[in-house]
């Protein structure tokens, strides 16, 4: 069902919290200024670049598709043209394909930052997917692994790529993980292996795509630039549950609770909290809006003088949206917080909520405390993806290695320098930018789509997603200072699933449609005029 695009969100300064957007299982924390890397006491050993690749077959829509599957690793050079990382990747190419220069080719990525792109491989648009119980815990092995009627590779080929110190990536020579540990150190290794892949598979003329979940889109934002400043033009950009303000926390800011409304009343529809007869979801989100961009925000920014009378109205308004008790939202100050929420919905069932999920309910150790003591939307899957990503690299791929997999990277959190240098000002011969405290890369992504006026983007959003709200993501999208020529390459589409929107099995089906006519615009040139938005 297509409707009209959310309306810019207007009078809200989204300033974040960095731990606000970890990928399953990391939390992001902020790390150290930027500083010289130390010279590791000894060098680490340059692995050959080496490769395991098989046979397969796939059926989509009636029609099999042979495919070769290559596991493996490519070296990336320092300024000094020596090795100073092996990045491991799964790469997927259709056979038989005469001229590569028709066939697209897609780099898909976790985020974190510090997570291994297992995830995204073994549950999204890869060739097979790990079967799971979702919106309930999925129980032990063996698990199942199956053919994905939902893949992208009769539309692209897929390679899944493991960011420097997760899964087989690794720092070699004198290198340590802090040279890969930061916001811009991450983005120039992308960079580097993406045009080392292009060199060694003969894929420079490919039509090319990034596929980011998570950090996996702070990266992508600020990657379509550092690409584009090589010459490397990309047709299109996925973003999967998306960040692109950095930004901490900010005391007295009332922008976290604004930009959550929306997402708390989508969780309240889903939990049957809120009366909707009558009402689609749809328009009832466009009223929790603008709701949150009007009355509510105008509200919290009178603070303590806001006048008895009107904290009383807002707190009903709100309510009536979340499900919560008017008692409990003025407790609170008007001010309802992800980890509260996740809490006091279900409090009376004694369940607490996911994080990257909403739909996953847990049982905590009691139901009188503050916050949930765990997110039941990552421990529900871990099990599941670790084992049959393993079971699979050996079964299937033949690929083998001494090395740990590591599904998230150690120490890598603690060590992450989150600032970040911005695109000059007004192209190559503006002002060099100041680096920034935090990474703001949506300037990034502005500043690719000015340079390549051709590139589209397509925004994905989980309604019950409590990582990434999809409010906020409107919000920093819609204020990149576009011309309208280039507003309308950007589309936005609504799914009935949380951060990894692949969980629901019909989501994915649907997912994998839109996908598909966002690949066929982004080839062949097509404009999308006020592109489809959609509530799933």
């Amino acid at each position: 069902m297509k409707s009209k695009p959310p309306s810019r969100v207007q009078g809200l300064c989204f300033v974040l919290a960095a731990a606000m957007y970890a990928a399953p299982g990391a939390l992001a924390q902020r790390g150290p200024a930027a500083q010289t890397p130390p010279a590791a006491a000894e060098a680490t050993p340059v692995p050959p670049e080496n490769h395991s690749a098989t046979a397969h077959e796939l059926t989509l829509d009636g029609k099999t598709l042979h495919y070769t599957a290559t596991a493996g690793n490519l070296l990336i050079d320092d300024e000094e043209e020596k090795p100073y990382g092996s990045i491991f990747y799964v790469g997927y190419t259709l056979d038989g394909v005469s001229d590569p220069r028709t066939r697209p080719v897609t780099f898909l990525y976790n985020g974190g930052p510090g997570s291994a792109s297992m995830w995204l491989h073994m549950g999204s648009v890869g060739p097979v997917r790990v079967v799971t119980s979702s919106p309930e815990a999925t129980g032990p092995g063996p698990y199942q692994i199956v053919p994905n009627n939902y893949s992208l590779l009769d539309k692209t080929d897929l390679v899944f790529v493991d960011a420097p110190g997760t899964g087989f990536s690794r720092p070699v020579g004198k290198a340590t993980i802090r040279n890969f540990a930061g916001t811009d150190q991450d983005v120039q290794a992308f960079r580097k292996f993406i045009e080392r892949y292009a060199s060694v598979n003969h894929r420079w003329n490919s039509p090319k795509f990034l596929f980011g979940e998570s950090y996996g889109t702070t990266r992508s934002a600020a990657l379509a630039a550092a690409l584009e400043d090589d010459g490397v033009a990309l047709n299109g950009v996925v973003l999967m549950s998306t960040i692109l303000n950095y930004f901490t926390r900010a005391p007295g800011s009332d922008a976290v609770y604004i930009g959550y409304l929306p997402s708390f009343a989508a969780i309240a529809w889903y939990y049957e909290k809120i009366q909707h007869k009558g009402q689609d979801m749809t328009s009832f989100l466009n009223e929790v809006r603008a709701f949150a961009r009007g009355p509510y925000s105008e509200a919290l920014a009178q603070g303590h003088n806001l006048p008895a009378a009107q904290v009383d109205a807002i707190a009903a308004r709100l309510s009536a949206y979340t499900g919560l008790s008017q008692q409990f939202i003025k407790e609170a100050n008007l001010r309802i917080s992800m980890t509260r929420f996740r809490k006091e919905l279900l409090r009376d069932q004694r369940q607490i909520l996911g994080r990257y999920d909403a739909r996953f309910e847990g049982t905590d150790i009691d139901a009188a405390g503050e916050d949930p003591g765990y997110d039941p939307s990552g421990t529900g899957i871990t099990g599941a993806f670790v084992s049959a990503f393993h079971d699979y690299l050996d079964r299937e791929l033949k690929y083998t290695s001494k090395e740990t997999y590591y599904p998230r990277g150690p120490g890598i959190n603690q060590v992450w320098d989150h600032s970040h240098r911005p695109p000059a000002a007004g192209g190559a011969g503006g002002a060099q930018p100041q680096a920034l405290r935090d990474a703001y890369v949506a300037g990034d992504l502005a500043d690719a789509m000015r340079k390549d006026p051709h590139l589209k983007v397509f925004s994905v959003n989980g309604l019950f997603d409590l990582a990434t709200p999809f409010f906020i993501t409107e919000f920093d999208l819609s204020h990149m200072e576009l011309d309208p020529k280039l507003r309308q390459n950007i589309e936005f589409a609504y799914y009935p699933s949380g951060h990894m929107i692949y969980l629901n099995v019909e989501a994915l089906k649907q997912l994998k449609s839109d996908l598909a006519g966002f690949y066929t615009r982004a080839t062949n040139g097509a404009g999308v005029p006020n592109g489809p938005v959609r509530e799933r």
